[in-house]
């Protein structure tokens, strides 16, 4: 739960403030107070009594949040709300009524409005709305400057982040780019091992040769053997011609071994021996032939225990290991998550017909654990671009695994003694927010939702007369 609550908070580590707030109301004595106590808990806040002063502040100056009131003389807040957001797109405006309805409410999001409140004011609930919405506002941001950074590239084909952890991975590449030395990559399932090992054939040296990849959990032990040295004809049964080993199609390029860790014990004795000679003999053969060429291996499993439990030769371990590579899970590589979804949304087919992803979509890919890493992600994107029916990627499009471990997040979230809801609370804000995820669609929320449209009309109408 760590990163979950830190996600879009990284490139504000130093900035204290819970966010730069532009408070609109009319009647001054009421804009003071919400002045003084939202500076007591950690805003900076900023009033106006004025509508179109407040357009020409937002205009000039950066706020997190738009706080108006809906009624006031000259320019009301649906209008400040409109015309704030044809300045600044995708700030994040709250108004705020005594006169609460399903028809204002309905309204104001009309207009572009990201919550509605009802007055008299609850600090707890003002505090609280101003601080998803401050989270909102970054959230688009970072959105639009991911956007923008897709077209620039990055330094190593195929490796997508800015997370330290990605930039120490694109620096090793960068200075192993004029060497020959083997490779150990770690990391887990689908963090990309491959496109390491394909990013360091292609920087270095042996780049003019062939890359060849092994997986060996994929290929049975008693073939193993035979396509990595290859074999005379009549070998064994079924080998009605010679045939080369992807070792020796390796020759003056680069040989990769996937999940190097799976390898039976025997062909760990075999290799052992062929990489300290630089020698091979195809199965079936007297004669050995010259191997010239790169090594990089990568595996999910911890070797070292592999190697103290006897399943995995030290002597080979130590001849892999010179040079290691730590790839990060995506769970630790904080934004990068949304990089990585924008990469693949692009080269998925998308881009022409989906502009991008939702907050709320982009706010639950950042909550995700991500088991399988990438490949999961890239996945994702792909069914979420094959079933979206809106110009934007939202919940809805998103598997069922990541929308109910969002819901058992936010549930654990709640299970907090001093921050207690009623259910119907929780209930109300939660349809809320998968409304506003699915741009209003009804049809859609009720089917997140599980239940019908019938149901969800009769409680936005019942919750429109409290």
């Amino acid at each position: 739960m760590v990163y979950r609550q830190q996600a879009m908070s990284d490139q504000y580590d130093n900035d204290s403030r819970r966010g730069r707030v532009l408070a609109v109301d009319d009647d001054r004595a009421m804009a003071n107070v919400l002045k003084s106590q939202l500076t007591l808990e950690g805003f900076e806040v900023v009033v106006s009594t004025d509508a179109a002063e407040a357009l020409a502040a937002v205009s000039d100056r950066d706020f997190d949040v738009l706080l108006t009131d809906l009624r006031m003389r000259g320019m009301d807040g649906m209008e400040l709300c409109r015309r704030s957001l044809a300045v600044r797109p995708g700030l994040p405006v709250i108004v705020v009524t005594a006169f609460g309805s399903l028809e204002t409410a309905v309204d104001a999001i009309r207009a572009g409005a990201y919550d509605f409140l009802t007055k008299p004011y609850d600090m707890r609930a003002v505090g609280l709305a101003l601080d998803r919405a401050v989270a909102h506002g970054r959230l688009c941001d970072e959105l639009r400057r991911l956007r923008e950074d897709r077209s620039r590239g990055d330094r190593v084909e195929g490796l997508v982040g800015r997370s330290p952890a990605m930039k120490e991975v694109s620096d090793m590449i960068e200075r192993l780019a004029d060497s020959d030395v083997t490779v150990l990559i770690r990391g887990e399932s689908g963090t990309g091992k491959e496109v390491v090992a394909r990013a360091l054939h292609e920087r270095g040296p042996r780049a003019h040769g062939q890359f060849v990849a092994i997986n060996c959990g994929a290929l049975p032990e008693n073939l193993l053997e035979s396509e990595l040295f290859g074999h005379a004809r009549g070998a064994f049964t079924d080998a009605k011609s010679a045939r080369s080993g992807l070792m020796m199609q390796s020759h003056d390029g680069t040989l990769f071994f996937d999940e190097i860790g799976d390898m039976p014990a025997g062909m760990q004795v075999n290799l052992l021996r062929a990489l300290e000679d630089r020698r091979l003999r195809p199965v079936g053969t007297e004669s050995e032939l010259p191997w010239n060429g790169r090594l990089i291996t990568a595996t999910h499993r911890d070797l070292e225990s592999e190697v103290a439990e006897g399943r995995f030769r030290q002597d080979l371990f130590f001849r892999l290991n010179v040079v290691e590579i730590e790839l990060p899970p995506l769970r630790a590589r904080g934004n990068d998550v949304l990089l990585i979804a924008q990469h693949f949304l692009a080269r998925a087919g998308g881009g022409h017909r989906i502009r991008g992803i939702s907050p709320e979509a982009a706010r639950l890919m950042l909550a995700y654990d991500w088991p399988g890493n990438v490949r999961e992600l890239r996945n994702c994107i792909e069914r979420a671009v094959a079933l979206a029916r809106f110009d934007q990627i939202t919940v809805e499009d998103l598997p069922a695994r990541m929308r109910n471990y969002d819901s058992a997040v936010r549930a654990e979230e709640l299970c907090v003694p001093e921050q207690f809801v009623t259910l119907q609370e929780i209930e109300r804000h939660y349809v809320e927010r998968v409304l506003q995820a699915v741009g209003r669609h009804q049809a859609s929320a009720a089917r997140i939702l599980g239940i019908d449209r019938k149901t969800l009309y009769r409680k936005l109408q019942h919750w429109g007369k409290d």
